[in-house]
Parts: structure tokens; C-alpha cells; sequence
């Protein structure tokens, strides 16, 4: 345990509260803490627990979220609108694809059935010969 850990983790709390993160996400939490300290979780919730609990109680202290967090959940709500209008968009697409699928099956199986009807209901193709002349036999002829 160092004094200078100790001293960037304050500093880092600082920063956090203040809205003015430098390596961190900005949120308030025991994860954006560590990284703004650059220092593991671990050393936060197993080591320097006093640290960890003096930064949540000066969140509840201040009483406000910073300009950082806010902008974060904005992002969020903004982020989260937009997958439910895709998911929205895919049900809807799902839903035209299978009505397509029962289309494309029912017109093969007409299609299908209108070859056995053709098929049966076209008479017998005969053959007509013609005992014509060759055209050689016609040009010595003439």
C-alpha cells in the first residue's frame, strides 16, 4: 500500500466528482473510479475499502450528477429508443418474410399442379412426313 496510490485514487475521486474525468467514462462508479486511478478494482474494493466508501459518500453529499454521468445517460435513453424501433423493424420484417415464404409455397404448389393438368391435357404430338422431293433431285430437274 503506497501513499501515492492513495493520493491518485483521491485525486482520481475528485476528478469524478467534479465532472471532470481524464481517463474514465465519467460515471460513478467503483469501476470508472479505479479506472480514473489506474488502478485495479480489486485494490479499490479489497484494499483501500475506506477510499471506496468515502467516494460513495461524497456522491450522496453532493446531492447532483455530474455534466459527464448525464451526458452518459442521455446517450443511453437515446441508444436504447433506437434498438426498439430496430427491434420494432425486425418483427416486422420477420413477419413480410414469412408472409413471402407462404407465397413463394402456395404458387409452387399451383405451379406444380398446373403441370400435371398441362401435362394431361395436352394431346399427342404426331408426326407429319412428306414424301418431298430433296432439293438436289429439284435443282436437276429443272
Amino acid at each position: 500500500m503506497t501513499t501515492t496510490e492513495r493520493e491518485d485514487i483521491r485525486a482520481a475521486i475528485d476528478r469524478l466528482l467534479a465532472g471532470t474525468p481524464l481517463r474514465s467514462d465519467g460515471a460513478l462508479t467503483v469501476v470508472s473510479l479505479a479506472v480514473e486511478a489506474s488502478v485495479k478494482r480489486h485494490v479499490l474494493t479489497h484494499r483501500h475499502t475506506d477510499l471506496k466508501d468515502e467516494f460513495y459518500a461524497r456522491i450522496r453529499a453532493q446531492g447532483h450528477t455530474p455534466t459527464s454521468e448525464l451526458a452518459l445517460r442521455q446517450e443511453l435513453v437515446a441508444l436504447e429508443e433506437k434498438f426498439n424501433e430496430a427491434r420494432e423493424e425486425l418483427k416486422a420484417l420477420r413477419e413480410t418474410n414469412e408472409t413471402y415464404a407462404r407465397i413463394v409455397n402456395l404458387l409452387a404448389t399451383e405451379n406444380e399442379q398446373l403441370k400435371h393438368v398441362a401435362s394431361r391435357a395436352l394431346p399427342s404430338v404426331t408426326s407429319i412426313h412428306t414424301n418431298r422431293a430433296s432439293p438436289a433431285n429439284d435443282a436437276g430437274s429443272a
